[in-house]
């Protein structure tokens, strides 16, 4: 209701803009003002923007989403979701083989408000040390199959559902990219689907040293820019002036290139200085039992055990990373004025699950939508 309310309101300003300026320039006519003629048609012109914006969410839980509160979904005029159908990953005993699998059952409940459901594939790049091309030729033969299965399965009483797109998430390097190209050419091949990828800031960046997917078009991963470890007083999720740096003074993309940023929090689990996992737990708990060493940083002061499930021992370390909207608005600030958004684009915010609108206000990612058009 508030987006359609939005809606409604910007046309209203709009074309009030129109009339004034119109009116204004009507009357200059007569008083051959001609600079301030051509100030105000610039004016008129510059209150288009030569974009849209396509609002979106990814959706990555290993469930079919029935805790999601799609009704604030609706509100905010979202209509599509890249929903991770399943990962790959590689085996000596199995060859290639899909886990985290996952059907969204909940499409046929959401048909009628046409949300669009994009399938993701998420593939481990060490696969492709251990594929040849004959091997990926089958491999793009079952992610497709599978992913129609899936289809299928999620809509067998509506089947007019369909869905035009597929999306690789890999992260690709110089090493295993001609392998990788290869799978997309092949999945495209089987699909007849439009095939988009995941894009991070390096390859981005580097296109000469990371090569260029042959792909329709490709999301850039605004978000994970720093390893937790390399630089530990820095936020790992996002930090604004690492992506200003992938950003600034780089050509022109050759590909289409959709968007996607983090509103997500997380906290991080570290034993002996290692890497443990991440754990569902934020930061306000965190502080009952254990001491802040520096920004972001605790230290357990006692053995603790959370939920039955989180065991922490005296001496670990646990990094809690949040994102604040003043970090996410200086993010696409710095998407706009670098990044050369042309057509529609899509926004996906990452990611969509029964703590987004507990975390995030809708009047939030409503602002932070609309940011990108002001």
């Amino acid at each position: 209701m508030f987006f359609q309310r939005y809606k409604v309101f910007k046309a209203t300003f709009k074309s009030l803009t129109f009339f004034i300026i119109f009116g204004r320039f009507h009357s200059l006519l007569f008083m051959k003002n001609f600079s301030e003629i051509l100030f105000l048609l610039i004016l008129l012109v510059s209150c288009k923007k030569d974009y849209e914006i396509e609002r979106s969410f990814y959706y990555w839980q290993n469930n079919s989403g029935y805790n999601i509160d799609f009704e604030k979904v609706e509100e905010l005029g979202t209509k599509k979701i890249y929903f991770k159908f399943f990962e790959v990953d590689y085996s000596e005993t199995m060859g290639n083989f899909p886990f985290s699998k996952n059907k969204p059952y909940f499409w046929r409940e959401k048909a009628e408000d046409s949300l669009t459901i994009v399938p993701v594939v998420f593939i481990k790049n060490e696969i492709f040390h251990y594929n040849n091309e004959k091997d990926l030729d089958k491999l793009a033969d079952n992610i497709v199959y599978l992913i129609e299965k899936y289809h299928k399965e999620a809509v067998t009483d509506r089947t007019e559902l369909v869905f035009d797109e597929i999306q690789i998430d890999c992260d690709w390097t110089k090493s295993t990219k001609e392998k990788y190209f290869y799978l997309l050419k092949k999945i495209k091949t089987r699909s007849n689907k439009t095939i988009s990828c995941t894009l991070r800031l390096y390859p981005y960046a580097y296109p000469d040293i990371m090569g260029i997917p042959p792909v329709d078009k490709a999301t850039l991963m605004c978000y994970n820019l720093i390893k937790p470890l390399t630089e530990k007083n820095k936020n790992s999720i996002l930090d604004v002036d690492e992506l200003e740096k992938y950003l600034k003074n780089k050509k022109k993309y050759p590909l289409h290139t959709d968007i996607a940023l983090p509103i997500f929090n997380w906290t991080q689990l570290y034993k002996n200085n290692r890497f443990a996992g991440l754990i569902d737990i934020d930061e306000k708990s965190i502080a009952s039992f254990a001491r802040q060493t520096e920004p972001m940083w605790y230290e357990i002061n006692k053995d603790t055990v959370i939920n039955y499930d989180s065991y922490f021992r005296k001496g670990d370390q646990v990094k809690c990373e949040t994102i604040t909207i003043d970090e996410l608005n200086k993010s696409v600030d710095l998407l706009k004025k670098y990044l050369n958004i042309e057509g529609k684009t899509t926004v996906t915010l990452f990611d969509l699950d029964s703590k987004t609108f507990k975390i995030r206000t809708n009047a939030e990612l409503e602002a932070l939508y609309n940011r990108f058009l002001q």
